[in-house]
């Protein structure tokens, strides 16, 4: 059976997307998971700035809003939940030149190879995890989100 994955709309700003946007999500997930050893359901919510801070807040002692937060779960059916604030996400796609899609769909896989257990706290963490995100996002059709930063920052 394979792992369930919800997404959770609750800023109706995400519904801009399409209503195949939620579909993409869920493969992008499903995608990630697959090129891991971890296997299980998840949820990714569809949230705003104020909701992300809170969470922020709450779970990490940080103020403000972040793009995207991974809760992973201690239950071994279920990895746990994705949190990704709209308008964050959005102001960093223009900042980059790229899509909303494109960039929540990079934020989604970034989130669930948490809930799988990588990180990127260390340059070596780093070096596995950006690497395993660019493949995964190739075979969704994305660029490396890691190069279009270095452009961005190049041409400025």
């Amino acid at each position: 059976m394979a792992a369930r994955i919800d997404i959770v709309i609750e800023d109706a700003a995400w519904r801009k997307e399409g209503r195949g946007f939620p579909v993409e999500l869920r493969r992008a997930a499903r995608t990630a998971l697959e090129r891991t050893t971890r296997a299980g359901s998840l949820t990714i919510l569809l949230g705003n700035d104020r909701r992300l801070a809170e969470l922020n807040a709450q779970f990490r002692g940080r103020s403000g809003p972040t793009n995207v937060l991974s809760f992973p779960s201690a239950d071994p059916d279920y990895l746990g939940d994705v949190a990704i604030a709209h308008a964050t996400a959005a102001r960093e796609a223009q900042a980059e030149d790229k899509s909303l899609r494109d960039h929540a769909i990079h934020l989604a896989v970034h989130g669930v190879l948490h809930l799988a257990g990588y990180d990127h706290v260390t340059a070596r963490d780093a070096r596995v995890m950006e690497p395993l995100e660019v493949a995964i996002l190739a075979t969704l059709g994305i660029a490396d989100p890691y190069q279009t930063r270095i452009a961005a920052a190049h041409s400025g």
